[in-house]
Protein backbone atom coordinates (compact mmCIF):
# COMPACT_ATOMS: atom_id res chain seq x y z
CA UNK A 1 0.00 0.00 0.00
CA UNK A 2 1.25 3.72 -0.25
CA UNK A 3 2.81 4.92 2.19
CA UNK A 4 1.65 8.86 3.25
CA UNK A 5 4.23 11.56 4.40
CA UNK A 6 2.63 14.82 5.69
CA UNK A 7 4.54 17.86 4.10
CA UNK A 8 5.03 20.33 6.80
CA UNK A 9 6.14 23.07 5.04
CA UNK A 10 2.42 22.95 3.94
CA UNK A 11 0.37 20.97 5.47
CA UNK A 12 -0.82 22.11 9.36
CA UNK A 13 0.69 25.61 8.47
CA UNK A 14 -1.71 27.36 11.12
CA UNK A 15 0.54 26.20 13.83
CA UNK A 16 4.89 27.09 14.27
CA UNK A 17 6.74 24.50 12.31
CA UNK A 18 7.90 22.74 15.73
CA UNK A 19 4.17 21.74 16.50
CA UNK A 20 3.53 20.41 13.20
CA UNK A 21 5.18 17.17 14.21
CA UNK A 22 2.61 16.84 16.63
CA UNK A 23 0.09 17.51 14.68
CA UNK A 24 0.97 15.27 11.74
CA UNK A 25 1.18 12.44 13.98
CA UNK A 26 -2.22 12.79 15.88
CA UNK A 27 -3.69 12.90 12.22
CA UNK A 28 -1.98 8.93 11.28
CA UNK A 29 0.80 10.34 9.44
CA UNK A 30 3.86 8.13 9.96
CA UNK A 31 6.56 10.37 8.17
CA UNK A 32 6.73 14.08 6.84
CA UNK A 33 8.90 16.00 4.60
CA UNK A 34 10.03 19.63 4.97
CA UNK A 35 10.54 21.77 1.77
CA UNK A 36 13.77 23.67 3.41
CA UNK A 37 14.70 22.87 6.75
CA UNK A 38 17.20 25.30 7.27
CA UNK A 39 15.16 27.50 9.05
CA UNK A 40 15.71 25.14 12.58
CA UNK A 41 18.24 23.56 14.01
CA UNK A 42 18.99 19.66 12.11
CA UNK A 43 19.29 18.69 15.65
CA UNK A 44 16.30 19.97 16.92
CA UNK A 45 14.42 18.59 14.09
CA UNK A 46 15.44 15.40 14.76
CA UNK A 47 14.56 15.56 18.38
CA UNK A 48 11.24 16.06 17.61
CA UNK A 49 10.67 13.81 15.15
CA UNK A 50 11.85 11.13 17.77
CA UNK A 51 9.72 12.54 20.27
CA UNK A 52 6.88 11.94 17.74
CA UNK A 53 8.54 8.47 16.21
CA UNK A 54 8.05 9.87 12.74
CA UNK A 55 10.37 9.73 10.17
CA UNK A 56 11.83 12.82 8.03
CA UNK A 57 12.08 11.16 4.54
CA UNK A 58 13.07 14.62 2.02
CA UNK A 59 14.01 17.91 2.22
CA UNK A 60 15.38 20.18 -0.49
CA UNK A 61 18.68 21.59 -1.14
CA UNK A 62 18.64 25.26 -0.67
CA UNK A 63 17.20 27.34 -3.57
CA UNK A 64 18.06 31.09 -3.06
CA UNK A 65 15.21 33.27 -4.60
CA UNK A 66 13.54 30.57 -6.24
CA UNK A 67 9.94 31.02 -4.00
CA UNK A 68 10.68 34.75 -4.69
CA UNK A 69 10.46 34.80 -8.23
CA UNK A 70 14.12 34.28 -9.04
CA UNK A 71 15.65 31.90 -10.80
CA UNK A 72 17.17 29.90 -7.81
CA UNK A 73 20.97 28.20 -7.70
CA UNK A 74 20.94 24.49 -9.42
CA UNK A 75 21.11 25.92 -12.89
CA UNK A 76 22.46 29.24 -12.69
CA UNK A 77 25.91 29.42 -14.08
CA UNK A 78 26.85 32.58 -11.90
CA UNK A 79 25.94 30.91 -8.77
CA UNK A 80 27.77 27.79 -9.05
CA UNK A 81 30.03 28.00 -5.71
CA UNK A 82 26.94 29.02 -3.75
CA UNK A 83 25.52 25.71 -5.27
CA UNK A 84 28.11 23.94 -3.36
CA UNK A 85 27.56 25.68 -0.18
CA UNK A 86 24.18 24.33 -0.82
CA UNK A 87 24.89 20.87 -0.92
CA UNK A 88 27.53 20.96 1.93
CA UNK A 89 24.83 22.38 4.35
CA UNK A 90 21.90 19.68 3.26
CA UNK A 91 24.57 16.89 3.75
CA UNK A 92 25.18 18.18 7.28
CA UNK A 93 21.70 18.24 7.80
CA UNK A 94 21.47 14.63 6.48
CA UNK A 95 23.97 13.38 8.33
CA UNK A 96 21.93 14.33 11.46
CA UNK A 97 18.10 13.24 10.02
CA UNK A 98 19.03 10.70 7.31
CA UNK A 99 16.31 11.46 5.14
CA UNK A 100 15.68 8.75 2.19
CA UNK A 101 16.19 11.48 -0.37
CA UNK A 102 17.17 14.72 -0.73
CA UNK A 103 15.38 17.19 -3.75
CA UNK A 104 17.58 19.13 -5.81
CA UNK A 105 14.84 21.87 -7.72
CA UNK A 106 16.45 23.01 -11.22
CA UNK A 107 15.04 26.50 -11.02
CA UNK A 108 14.11 29.24 -13.40
CA UNK A 109 15.92 30.35 -16.70
CA UNK A 110 14.51 33.98 -17.45
CA UNK A 111 16.73 34.95 -20.08
CA UNK A 112 15.74 32.41 -23.15
CA UNK A 113 18.63 32.93 -24.95
CA UNK A 114 20.95 31.32 -22.10
CA UNK A 115 18.45 28.57 -21.42
CA UNK A 116 21.36 25.78 -23.18
CA UNK A 117 23.50 27.11 -20.63
CA UNK A 118 21.25 26.81 -17.79
CA UNK A 119 20.52 23.20 -18.80
CA UNK A 120 24.10 22.38 -18.79
CA UNK A 121 24.93 23.93 -15.79
CA UNK A 122 21.89 22.09 -14.18
CA UNK A 123 23.10 18.74 -15.37
CA UNK A 124 26.46 19.61 -14.04
CA UNK A 125 25.16 20.72 -10.42
CA UNK A 126 22.62 17.56 -10.50
CA UNK A 127 25.61 15.33 -10.69
CA UNK A 128 27.61 16.91 -8.32
CA UNK A 129 24.85 16.67 -5.61
CA UNK A 130 24.34 13.08 -6.42
CA UNK A 131 27.62 12.53 -6.37
CA UNK A 132 27.91 14.01 -2.14
CA UNK A 133 24.68 12.48 -1.19
CA UNK A 134 25.70 9.08 -2.42
CA UNK A 135 28.38 9.25 0.10
CA UNK A 136 26.21 9.13 2.92
CA UNK A 137 23.54 6.57 1.49
CA UNK A 138 21.24 9.73 0.13
CA UNK A 139 19.32 9.11 -2.68
CA UNK A 140 19.22 12.47 -5.14
CA UNK A 141 15.64 13.34 -6.84
CA UNK A 142 14.75 16.11 -8.88
CA UNK A 143 11.41 17.19 -10.17
CA UNK A 144 9.58 19.11 -12.99
CA UNK A 145 7.82 21.74 -11.74
CA UNK A 146 4.58 23.19 -14.58
CA UNK A 147 5.68 26.27 -15.90
CA UNK A 148 2.50 27.72 -15.62
CA UNK A 149 2.72 28.50 -11.74
CA UNK A 150 6.66 29.09 -12.76
CA UNK A 151 7.18 30.27 -15.75
CA UNK A 152 10.76 29.84 -17.18
CA UNK A 153 11.44 26.48 -15.25
CA UNK A 154 13.46 24.89 -16.80
CA UNK A 155 12.36 20.61 -15.94
CA UNK A 156 8.57 21.70 -16.67
CA UNK A 157 7.52 17.92 -17.88
CA UNK A 158 7.87 14.54 -18.09
CA UNK A 159 10.23 14.19 -21.12
CA UNK A 160 12.72 16.54 -19.89
CA UNK A 161 13.13 14.60 -16.76
CA UNK A 162 13.64 11.31 -18.45
CA UNK A 163 16.14 12.82 -20.63
CA UNK A 164 18.28 14.16 -18.10
CA UNK A 165 17.90 11.06 -15.89
CA UNK A 166 18.91 9.16 -19.16
CA UNK A 167 22.12 11.59 -19.83
CA UNK A 168 23.68 11.51 -16.63
CA UNK A 169 22.56 7.53 -15.38
CA UNK A 170 23.85 8.08 -12.12
CA UNK A 171 23.34 4.96 -9.40
CA UNK A 172 22.31 7.75 -6.94
CA UNK A 173 19.61 9.67 -9.05
CA UNK A 174 16.13 9.11 -9.33
CA UNK A 175 13.32 11.08 -9.65
CA UNK A 176 10.57 13.07 -7.96
CA UNK A 177 7.27 12.99 -9.34
CA UNK A 178 4.71 15.60 -8.59
CA UNK A 179 1.31 14.40 -9.76
CA UNK A 180 -0.06 18.05 -9.26
CA UNK A 181 2.52 19.36 -11.45
CA UNK A 182 2.24 16.87 -14.62
CA UNK A 183 -1.37 17.09 -14.47
CA UNK A 184 -1.06 21.07 -14.72
CA UNK A 185 1.04 20.40 -17.33
CA UNK A 186 -1.84 18.05 -19.18
CA UNK A 187 0.77 14.84 -18.93
CA UNK A 188 -1.38 11.58 -18.15
CA UNK A 189 0.25 10.87 -14.70
CA UNK A 190 -1.09 7.24 -14.07
CA UNK A 191 0.25 6.46 -17.54
CA UNK A 192 3.56 7.65 -16.67
CA UNK A 193 3.70 5.71 -12.93
CA UNK A 194 2.54 2.54 -14.68
CA UNK A 195 5.76 3.06 -17.23
CA UNK A 196 8.26 4.58 -15.26
CA UNK A 197 7.79 3.56 -11.29
CA UNK A 198 11.00 2.35 -11.40
CA UNK A 199 13.09 5.55 -12.02
CA UNK A 200 10.88 6.78 -9.24
CA UNK A 201 12.03 7.52 -5.94
CA UNK A 202 9.38 10.27 -4.49
CA UNK A 203 6.05 11.19 -5.43
CA UNK A 204 3.69 14.11 -4.13
CA UNK A 205 0.58 15.10 -4.81
CA UNK A 206 -2.20 17.63 -4.59
CA UNK A 207 -5.34 18.18 -6.54
CA UNK A 208 -5.72 19.96 -9.96
CA UNK A 209 -6.05 22.81 -10.61
CA UNK A 210 -6.09 24.78 -7.49
CA UNK A 211 -3.31 22.44 -5.72
CA UNK A 212 -5.70 21.86 -3.07
CA UNK A 213 -6.49 18.62 -1.00
CA UNK A 214 -7.84 15.61 -2.68
CA UNK A 215 -11.51 16.10 -3.21
CA UNK A 216 -11.27 20.06 -4.05
CA UNK A 217 -10.16 19.36 -7.57
CA UNK A 218 -10.31 17.03 -10.83
CA UNK A 219 -8.16 14.58 -9.90
CA UNK A 220 -9.26 10.87 -9.54
CA UNK A 221 -7.45 10.27 -6.25
CA UNK A 222 -8.86 6.95 -5.48
CA UNK A 223 -7.88 5.44 -8.62
CA UNK A 224 -4.40 7.33 -8.28
CA UNK A 225 -4.05 5.72 -5.00
CA UNK A 226 -4.85 2.38 -6.22
CA UNK A 227 -2.77 2.24 -9.13
CA UNK A 228 0.31 3.46 -6.90
CA UNK A 229 -0.48 0.74 -4.68
CA UNK A 230 -0.58 -1.95 -7.01
CA UNK A 231 2.82 -1.24 -8.42
CA UNK A 232 6.69 -2.05 -7.41
CA UNK A 233 6.65 1.30 -5.35
CA UNK A 234 8.07 1.26 -1.71
CA UNK A 235 9.14 4.78 -1.52
CA UNK A 236 6.87 7.06 -0.04
CA UNK A 237 3.61 9.56 -0.85
CA UNK A 238 4.12 13.05 0.26
CA UNK A 239 0.86 15.47 0.69
CA UNK A 240 1.96 19.14 -0.81
CA UNK A 241 -0.87 20.70 -1.21
CA UNK A 242 -2.66 24.17 0.07
CA UNK A 243 -5.08 23.17 2.84
CA UNK A 244 -8.14 24.86 4.59
CA UNK A 245 -7.79 26.69 7.19
CA UNK A 246 -7.56 23.86 9.50
CA UNK A 247 -5.62 20.79 7.68
CA UNK A 248 -7.18 18.22 9.87
CA UNK A 249 -10.38 19.11 8.65
CA UNK A 250 -9.10 18.10 4.93
CA UNK A 251 -7.80 15.01 5.74
CA UNK A 252 -10.62 12.91 4.20
CA UNK A 253 -8.78 11.45 1.41
CA UNK A 254 -7.00 9.20 4.03
CA UNK A 255 -9.72 7.68 5.78
CA UNK A 256 -10.84 5.82 3.24
CA UNK A 257 -9.55 1.64 2.97
CA UNK A 258 -6.19 1.94 1.39
CA UNK A 259 -5.24 4.94 2.76
CA UNK A 260 -6.24 4.64 6.58
CA UNK A 261 -4.35 1.31 6.25
CA UNK A 262 -1.59 2.88 4.33
CA UNK A 263 -0.93 5.98 6.85
CA UNK A 264 -0.96 3.23 9.47
CA UNK A 265 2.39 1.25 8.00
Amino acid sequence: MPRFSANLSMLFSELPLLERFRAAKQAGFAAVEIQFPYALTAESIQQTLQAHDLKLVLFNVAADDLLQGGEGLAAVPEKQDRFKVAVAQALAYAKVLKPDCINVLPGRCLNAGRLAEYEKTFRHNLRYAADVFAEIGVTTVFEAINSRDMPGFIVDGSAKMLSIWHELNHPQLRLQYDIYHMSRMGEDCAAFLSQHIDKIAHIQFADCPGRGQPGSGTLDFAALFGLIAALPYDGWVGAEYKPGPCTADGLAWMKTPRASEAAAL
